[in-house]
Parts: C-alpha cells; structure tokens; sequence
C-alpha cells in the first residue's frame, strides 16, 4: 500500500493551494482528483476577479488555476487526475479508483477539499431537457464551446446566475429574464448593472413556477411569491423560452465527511450540512481537515487562503516547524478574515461562529 504525509481529495482552489502549502513546510503530498485536470470551477471561469491583489484581483477565473497549478509542481506534491476517491477511513486509509483501477493509500493528515454541487429547485417540467444548472451551462460553454439554447430564463440573481447570464449573452444567446425570489439581488451589483445595460429584465419577488413542454422546454410560467415564499395567485406570466437555468444555490459535497465521521451541523448561512471545525480547519476527526466550499459556500479566493490554512496546519501538528510556515498561516487568516468583513460578509460570519471550535492547532501537535 502506499503512503503519504498529506492526502488531499479534490483539485480546485482550496485543494491545490492546501497541497502547495502542506509541500511548502516540508511535508510529501498527494493531490486526488476525478477530472482530466486539477483546477476545480476555475477553469470555466473567464470572468475577472474582485478583491485584492493578493487574492488575484483583475485576474480571470481561468487564468488562477494555471497559477496555482504552477505550485503543484513541487516534488514533494504528487499530482493524480482522473482518480476518484471512494471512501476515507479513520485510520488514515483511502481508497480511489484511478484509470478505473482500484488502489489504496494511507495518509498521516488528510484534507478534504471536495467542493459543492448545484442545487436542484422543485416545479412542475423540472426533469425535461433544457433546464440545466447554471455551472453545468458555464461548462457546456466555456469548456466545450456549447451554446445551450437561444432564449435563456435565468433563475437565480446571485453572482453565479447574474455572471453566467452576462456570458451567455456574450455567446449570442438571449435572456428573457432573470428571477430571483428574495426582494433584493444577491450578487454583486457590477454584475447586475452590466445586465441591465443589455437590457435584461432583472424580477426580484419572483420565481418559476413551472416549465411548458412535454418532451423539451417550450415556455416558463413565473409567478410573484410573498414573504414566505408561497406563490401569489393571479401573478403568472408567461415567458417564451427554450432553456430554463437554475443558480439557486450550492450544497457541499459531503459525503467523504460522513464516511470518515466528522461531527457535522446543518449551518444554512454556510451552504448546508458541513463539518465542525477548529480555526485550522482541522474536523473533529484529528489529522483530518477540510477547506473551500465543502467548509462553507464562499467565493474561490476565500477557498484559496482556507487551503493554505488548511496546508500549513496539517504540516505544522505533523511536526514539520516552519516559521515561513507559521507566518503564512497567519496571513491567510488575517487576510480570510479581511474577506469576510463588513455587511457582505456578515452571514458567513454568522455561520462561522456556528461551525468552529474554540481548539487550537498548538493544542493537538
């Protein structure tokens, strides 16, 4: 069987900045990951970037992954594509499928940097060819060049749902419309304006209701809700479209968490079930860590500072004693931190105080 320092289960952001970090202090890493290439969500992502210099601003989403793949190429860090991670047990073994062979490894510190899947939204049509979620379209396009229809409903008016409708316009489709249920948009308000340039109707206090169709989407019924959510009767409208998108939300992907044991919460300002956790974003399984939106759904440069954390943490509790370590960890949290602040971060901060422990990483080395 094999063996490693670090094992860390998922190439995105958080994974390959958690797997530069943990090399970085010294320890050998292996970074799992079921897709042709390590990068996660980013490698769709041609949009810019918010923030600050050290969190890539002015840079595209695309564009980071090549840079944080750049410090995978330590030779402490073994890179494995296509292999997906079956189970993790408690005592440090991993078993993975990888070319669609079996195989097992153990790991003295694991991190799980899974991410998030798209949730799904209930109503009539639901299941009929032309509603997608809105990452899987992201895909479609910016990956393989797929244009999934001419005349999009967008629902959903968080940054995902506003950025893909903004890039769908760039690729010759047509947005009816976005919806969005709450009364006010989530994401950011440079996203939105761009829209409303183009003259997309943004529809806060609406929703879908359900798809006309009966082998493909021929049309969407969208209604007014009130303030518990509930449609209000009498508001329908009738929107001709061929493609219905759904940006409502993430959840993270937990279950490697719950095969390993971690204890868990259900926290709804941090996406849904997720692991408790200390200020290292070790779980309550020691030598197990997690980082990114399998932690809590944020934004990739809040994922990317969380694997350094992460990384650094493992490394120092395994005894790998680094001041350039040390002093990496604590600017990602001041910087994590500086990230979450103000009245945008305010619910993640919420969420926060919900899901970590008071215990250090000094105290468990």
């Amino acid at each position: 069987m094999n063996f490693t320092e670090v094992a860390v289960i998922g190439g995105g952001p958080a994974g390959m900045s958690a797997a530069a970090a943990a090399a970085k202090a010294g320890a050998k890493v292996v970074v799992f990951d079921r897709n042709d290439k390590v990068g996660g969500q980013l490698i769709k992502q041609t949009h810019r970037f918010f923030g600050s210099e050290k969190e890539y601003a002015g840079e595209r989403g695309l564009n980071i992954a090549k840079i944080l793949e750049k410090d995978l190429g330590s030779s402490r860090i073994t890179v494995k594509t296509k292999a997906t991670v079956l189970g993790v047990y408690e005592d440090g073994v991993i078993t993975y499928s990888e070319d669609g062979k079996y195989d097992r490894l153990t790991a003295e510190s694991i991190i799980i940097a899974t991410g998030a899947s798209e949730k799904q939204a209930l109503f009539e049509g639901n299941d009929l060819p032309g509603v997608y979620g809105a990452g899987a379209v992201q895909t479609l396009m910016n990956l393989y060049g797929v244009l999934p229809g001419r005349r999009v409903l967008m629902v959903g008016a968080g940054n995902i749902g506003l950025i893909v409708s903004y890039q769908l316009l760039q690729a010759g489709a047509k947005v009816e419309a976005i919806v969005e249920a709450s009364p006010k948009i989530g994401g950011y308000l440079v996203h939105a304006s761009k829209l409303r340039r183009y003259g997309v109707p943004i529809l806060t206090g609406k929703s879908i209701k359900s798809v006309i169709g009966d082998d493909e989407v021929k049309g969407a019924i969208i209604a007014d809700v009130n303030e518990d959510f509930n449609f209000i009767d009498g508001t329908e409208q009738r929107l001709d479209v061929d493609t219905v998108l759904l940006a409502t939300g993430l959840s993270p992907l937990n279950e490697l968490i719950v095969n390993i044991g971690c204890k868990q919460r259900y926290i709804p300002e941090l996406g849904g079930m997720v692991a408790l956790r200390d200020d290292n974003m070790q779980t309550s399984v020691k030598g197990v860590y997690v980082a990114g939106d399998v932690a809590s759904i944020e934004e990739a440069s809040s994922a990317i500072l969380e694997g350094i954390i992460a990384g650094t943490s493992a490394a120092l509790q395994m005894g790998f004693i680094s001041q350039a370590s040390e002093e990496d960890r604590e600017q990602a949290v001041e910087r994590l931190n500086a990230l979450r602040a103000g009245e945008t971060g305010a619910k993640i901060r919420e969420g926060i105080k919900k899901a970590v422990t008071e215990r250090k990483y000094r105290d468990v080395v």
